[in-house]
């Protein structure tokens, strides 16, 4: 990329990131409380709600990790995708209006923790306790993906040290999420969806075109896939090999994290009525399926266009850069509009900042919110919460940040962790307090300890000759994580007392509410 090129890079990247932060400084002065800090006083509308909830899931890996695992291995990887799409609409058509109803019903609880708190009356704070630590363990795993693509993305577009572009990466999200809080990230969230979706939508369509769609076969074959083209191509097969079963049951497994998510599941609980919450999931869905779309058509037509260059070889760059690569090219070298190319480049930064803030949001929240607040000093005045959840904000950001160091780390492989962390300890437990009376506070504290040890003893434990029990068997964590966690919260629950009358009738209430 030339000179001139970078300096128009660069320009759009500085307003883009001046933007944020402004938007940040816009909303501190409106944050008064910690359920305006937390979840913008439950007053979001519908689109910003949908774009933010989706914007903050999909983080670096949609733009990044998919599209690179597509362009290494083939079609194949698109059943990851499948298995999030799935997960999406569950998430939206079940959980979402249940959720927001029980959330403000349970003593209008502002984090996931004191839901699950309220919703058991757990006096002796195990649930919140538990609930927290499980939120830091897995979140800082999560941010540092974040940190770590964004990091890769300056390295990549300026040639800047990693370690460099990871510090200005992080400083810019830790500014904004300091200072605005909940709507100031779902404010940025929202512009970073469209961002990211326009981006989506326009690169691929622009670099087929330049390809030609009846060339695109064959160089796909010409730049060398395993196995050929049509195996490339084939939705049952990846780098050149036969998926097994358990290999798409555990891409398709991916779909039932969503139940768990705490940063995607505020976004239900912040939404302002019934009414706003039909229009987000009609939002919602729609930008998840073009998105999840498009980003594996990103691999697959990024294999055609950028030849000869074969990404994932040596000297050649990470495969994970290959959306990175389309835009530089198509924009600097085809098209000449470096301005434009960096605005979509912004897109990319989007995903990563939509994502790392909100988890730092939620984060901050665990432990200022639940943890200090709900048992160091329940009595602890609402100005002191708050100013202790912006600490926690930035020490969070610096913890993950030396997490993100590594420049080796995959950020396929970092989101996969957190992801089947989050599912497997709080997914069976949303669902299941939401849908099932006879769930009690037993059934819970077991269910979501031994779906998150499930998750950590099967990745990071090895058993079987010197390796884990997800690299012997090939089987996600999360699916078996999920699957215990389900059984044990049933098989407790029914063998210890059942919810007190007062539980029960707050069950009926939710399930029966009705609003205007």
């Amino acid at each position: 990329m030339s000179n001139k090129s970078i300096v128009w890079v660069l320009i759009a990247f500085g307003v883009y990131l001046i933007g944020m932060i402004m938007i940040g400084a816009g909303y501190a002065k409106k944050t008064k409380n910690t359920e305006d800090y937390f979840l913008g006083g439950r007053g979001l509308n519908g689109w910003v709600a949908a774009l933010s909830a989706q914007a903050s899931d999909m983080s670096g890996w949609l733009l990044m990790g998919l599209p690179g695992a597509i362009y290494l291995a083939g079609t194949g990887e698109c059943w990851i995708a499948i298995g999030l799409f799935i997960g999406t609409v569950f998430n939206w058509t079940l959980i979402s209006s249940r959720l927001r109803r029980y959330t403000i019903e349970a003593n209008n609880s502002l984090t996931l923790p004191a839901y699950f708190e309220n919703r058991f009356r757990d006096k002796s704070k195990i649930l919140l306790t538990v609930s927290s630590v499980f939120i830091v363990i897995f979140f800082l795993v999560y941010t540092a993906s974040a940190l770590a693509a964004g990091g890769k993305l300056f390295n990549v577009v300026f040639g800047l040290d990693y370690q460099v572009a990871l510090t200005i990466g992080a400083i810019v999200i830790l500014v904004y999420t300091f200072l605005g809080g909940f709507m100031a990230v779902c404010v940025t969230d929202f512009i970073q969806g469209m961002l990211m979706l326009c981006g989506l939508f326009l690169v691929p369509i622009l670099a087929l075109i330049i390809v030609s769609p009846s060339n695109l076969v064959a160089m796909i074959g010409e730049s060398g896939v395993t196995g050929g083209t049509a195996s490339y191509l084939n939705l049952f097969q990846s780098g050149g090999k036969n998926l097994s079963a358990v290999s798409i049951i555990s891409s398709l497994g991916w779909g039932l994290g969503y139940c768990g998510m705490p940063h995607i599941l505020t976004r239900f609980m912040a939404i302002s009525s019934e009414k706003e919450l039909r229009k987000s999931r009609v939002i919602g869905i729609v930008w998840v399926a073009i998105s999840l779309g498009f980003a594996s058509a990103v691999g697959v037509i990024g294999r055609a266009y950028l030849m000869p260059v074969i990404l994932g070889t040596e000297a050649a760059g990470s495969a994970e850069n290959v959306f990175i690569k389309i835009i530089m090219k198509l924009f600097t070298e085809d098209l000449a509009f470096p301005f434009i190319g960096g605005i979509f480049l912004c897109g990319i930064l989007a995903a990563i900042m939509s994502t790392a803030d909100s988890q730092l949001l939620v984060t901050a929240a665990s432990v200022s919110e639940d943890i200090y607040k709900g048992v160091v000093n329940p009595k602890a005045e609402d100005s002191k919460v708050l100013t202790l959840s912006r600490f926690t904000v930035i020490i969070v950001a610096v913890l993950a940040y030396f997490i993100a160091l590594n420049p080796n780390n995959s950020i396929m492989g970092l989101v996969s962790n957190a992801w089947a962390g989050f599912g497997a300890a709080f997914g069976p437990l949303v669902l299941l307090s939401l849908f099932w009376k006879r769930c009690n506070r037993a059934g819970a504290i077991a269910g979501m300890v031994s779906g998150g040890l499930t998750v950590i003893i099967w990745d990071y434990i090895p058993l079987v000759n010197g390796s884990t029990l997800g690299t012997a068997t090939g089987l996600y964590s999360l699916v078996v994580g999920f699957a215990i966690s389900c059984a044990v919260i049933a098989v407790v629950s029914l063998a210890t007392k059942e919810p007190s009358e007062e539980i029960q009738a707050e069950f009926e209430r939710v399930k029966e509410f009705k609003e205007i």
